[in-house]
């Protein structure tokens, strides 16, 4: 409840993806302490909390833009191609057919790279408008990252 929140909503995160609580219990704490301290934070938090997260930078990128004024991406969203395979994106804005993945350091793996990249290209033809963000970006060059997210969303048709 006193933690940063975008640290406490990866921890929240965490906690609904493994099913170690639910939405509906999270509610429930909510409710028996609205009245305490920390009580109407505490529900603000817990409603910035997804369980499609699958990391907690991806927790932490999410609430982040979500925080900067961004519309709340959706997390996980099945992109169904034309050869019948179906892709989750990290988190996107469907309505606008945009996404942004996290690659976290595994993807800098040759074999793992080249998986990407295929991805890439498939959601591309997809019509999918991909942006990637790292660790260094999400850390050290947010306010850029957000532009140019914020840039693709508005020529994508969202308005403010």
């Amino acid at each position: 409840m006193w933690l940063e929140p975008v640290r406490a909503v990866g921890i929240i995160d965490a906690l609904l993806g493994r099913e170690l609580v639910d939405c509906a219990g999270l509610d429930a704490v909510a409710s028996a302490n609205a009245s305490r301290p920390g009580g109407r934070r505490a529900r603000w938090v817990f409603g910035l909390a997804d369980a499609g997260a699958q990391s907690p930078p991806e927790s932490q990128l999410r609430v982040r833009l979500i925080l900067a004024g961004l519309p709340r991406p959706v997390t996980q969203h099945p992109v169904r191609l034309p050869n019948g395979r179906v892709l989750h994106l990290d988190l996107c804005w469907p309505e606008y057919r945009v996404a942004v993945e996290y690659d976290g350091h595994w993807h800098s793996d040759p074999e793992r790279m080249h998986l990407d990249r295929q991805r890439l290209n498939q959601l591309v033809g997809a019509g999918w408008q991909v942006l990637h963000v790292t660790s260094r970006r999400l850390h050290r060059d947010f306010p850029r990252l957000l532009r140019e997210i914020r840039t693709t969303l508005a020529a994508a048709g969202w308005r403010r």
